[in-house]
């Protein structure tokens, strides 16, 4: 006689081992793109001799692109086959990044990696960011969100600094990238051996649903995707947030190795004043996703970003490593009120039913500014200075937050504990 099924439960206490995993794996693919941090742009530098700040900053537009796109489809395939296939396929395709990157004789091998390793994060992260929303249920996204991305930019720093402390020792290759090669192994290990699909729970959680909103459960992929551009007010506004958090983080993990090191530090120095903003996003990740469970999600997204652009223009005027360093705390702090909220207000607003494909096709909106950001920081860099470029950014960030607080509706309401998903209405 067979056993019946554990019956499904949606939380946080009642999934914990699944959910620590799932935090554990994060934090492997945060550790895949965080050894690039500090290494790839001096590489450009001084391996490649790359004329100008935009060529330079090619691996970036190439990932943030790619990324991007995936991730529009990592929403949807994850909704049609499961999570964990998509999982699966997303470590597969970032298995070859560090030995690309370690014998890569020239330039485009580099490019080539980060088309691979845009894959990789396009599928792998947004499909834990999916499954931990599925595990926690409506009262604890914000906490989850705060866990999940805590853990992959916790990771991103420490692989930077670490990556900055066996360059100083072993040079720029091939030392540093073996520790990617770890990582990738371990966590298509960890995937495949055991995490478990939580396809269930998203079928609990929509029959279980109580929203009254005649379209909520039945959208088809375009009209999601001109909801979370243009047609919701929540939902676009999140979405260009999300895009100017990564337009600034594309241009200061293109710039800011260059512009410490051309200061006179040397790469140990660089890596850990690179490692201080990912070090800040992650710790402060783990508070700020459950306080906008308590306060809501509005004001966080909003104030986030001005601490961002706070924290951009303290390092573009700062000329030591005391202001720098204060500088990229305040970066670091602005983006972890904000990085993990948006993606919270998005689940408020989805529906259980569509909430992989409004996911995806926010991060497709918020990776392509890893592109934008290399461009236009790029640009600016080789036309006036790399103060200037980073200046400009600061205020575009600004702008956005403006933008939250205007145009914004909250998603997510203190007083109302059931935490039931907004109604969505179609014209």
């Amino acid at each position: 006689m067979t056993r019946a099924a554990a019956p499904v439960r949606l939380g946080l206490k009642a999934n914990l081992p699944q959910f620590a995993l799932l935090v554990g794996v994060n934090a492997l693919v945060g550790g895949l793109v965080g050894q690039e941090r500090t290494v790839l742009p001096l590489l450009a530098e001084q391996e490649f001799a790359l004329p100008g700040y935009t060529a330079m900053l090619t691996f970036i537009v190439a990932f943030g692109i790619t990324k991007a796109v995936v991730n529009y489809f990592a929403g949807t395939l994850a909704d049609r086959f499961g999570r964990k296939p998509v999982l699966l396929v997303g470590w597969l395709f970032g298995l070859p990044v560090p030995l690309l990157l370690i014998l890569a004789p020239t330039w485009g091998w580099v490019v080539f990696a980060n088309v691979l390793l845009g894959v990789n994060q396009g599928l792998a992260w947004s499909v834990t960011v999916i499954m931990k929303i599925d595990l926690v249920g409506p009262h604890r996204r914000g906490t989850a969100m705060g866990f999940n991305e805590a853990a992959g930019y916790g990771a991103v720093a420490v692989a930077a600094w670490a990556t900055g402390i066996i360059a100083e020792t072993a040079g720029l290759r091939p030392a540093p990238f073996f520790l990617g090669l770890a990582l990738a192994g371990l966590g298509l290990g960890l995937s495949a051996l055991f995490v478990r699909e939580t396809a269930s729970h998203v079928a609990h959680e929509a029959t279980n649903h109580t929203n009254a909103g005649g379209h909520d459960g039945r959208l088809t992929h375009r009209e999601v995707f001109a909801l979370a551009t243009w047609r919701d007010r929540s939902l676009s506004s999140a979405s260009q947030a999300g895009l100017v958090n990564n337009l600034n983080e594309g241009m200061a993990w293109g710039l800011f190795p260059v512009f410490f090191a051309l200061a006179g530090l040397d790469v140990g120095a660089v890596g850990l004043l690179v490692a201080i903003a990912p070090a800040v996003w992650g710790t402060g990740q783990l508070f700020t996703g459950a306080l906008s469970d308590r306060i809501g999600r509005k004001g966080l997204i909003a104030g986030g970003q001005f601490t961002e652009a706070a924290g951009l223009v303290v390092i573009a005027l700062g000329d030591s490593v005391a202001a720098w360093a204060v500088g990229s705390a305040l970066f670091g702090a602005g983006t972890a009120m904000a990085y993990p909220t948006l993606i919270a207000a998005i689940g408020d607003v989805a529906h259980p039913t569509w909430r992989g494909a409004a996911v995806g096709v926010y991060r497709l909106w918020r990776d392509l500014g890893f592109a934008v950001g290399a461009v236009l920081a790029g640009a600016l860099a080789d036309l006036y200075t790399l103060t200037t470029a980073i200046l400009v950014v600061a205020a575009i960030t600004a702008a956005s937050g403006l933008d939250v607080a205007l145009r914004m509706r909250e998603t997510h309401l203190p007083a109302d504990r059931t935490s039931r998903t907004r109604r969505v209405r179609l014209p």
